[in-house]
């Protein structure tokens, strides 16, 4: 199952509940930091495509610095994109392979949408909240100026990209209890779904 939400939806608070329940969380975010850490081949792929000064001094991937170079040229995300991309779909897969086969196995996949990533998933959970509401996350609880804020949430697909694609939506213009209580209610709903029979995949 796939579980996205724009920037300062709350996607990451709802993922929290979800693993209190007993959710297994593969975190693409996290994954994508993985495969590009120190020693792997992700990393020396990145560096024979970009060059060394993608390093930190401690030899770590600069991510700031990668990302102000590929956000401004759609080719080199492209090209970052064909080395991560894979890497990171080859380690979900392998942890999900090693879930229980009655876990609930939830994807965290921030760019769901813009990737056109649906139809890889039985269903896609949606953490739905106003612009307005991202707009003062951003500002208030993460420190960015409105103008990078607005630039983030621009560079994303819209809420309405990402309502079309939901199985499920979570609204994220509540206070936290009645965030609680809908989290459990769609827990209910995905391990019924959960204990269903699969089909059996050749």
């Amino acid at each position: 199952m796939g579980l996205t939400g724009g920037i300062g939806a709350g996607k990451s608070e709802v993922s929290r509940l979800l693993v209190e329940h007993g959710a297994v969380l593969i975190d693409a975010d996290r994954i994508a930091r993985e495969v590009v850490a120190p020693g792997t081949p992700g990393l020396t792929a990145v560096v024979e495509a970009f060059g060394p000064d993608v390093l930190t001094p401690d030899g770590s991937l600069d991510r700031p610095g990668l990302g102000s170079i590929v956000f401004a040229d759609p080719g080199k995300l492209a090209t970052l994109n064909a080395i991560v991309h894979p890497l990171v779909g080859t380690r979900s897969r392998a942890l999900e392979d090693a879930a229980a086969d009655d876990a609930v196995v939830i994807h965290d996949v921030p760019l769901l949408t813009e990737n056109g990533l649906a139809p890889l998933y039985d269903l896609v959970i949606v953490v739905d909240t106003s612009p307005e509401t991202q707009l003062d996350r951003l500002v208030r609880q993460r420190g960015m100026t409105e103008h990078d804020a607005r630039a983030r949430m621009a560079a994303q697909a819209t809420r309405e990209q990402r309502r079309e694609i939901a199985d499920i939506v979570i609204d994220n213009d509540v206070p936290l209890d009645t965030l609680r209580k809908r989290v459990a209610e769609v827990w209910d709903e995905l391990t019924r779904r959960a204990q269903e029979p699969r089909p059996s995949t050749g």
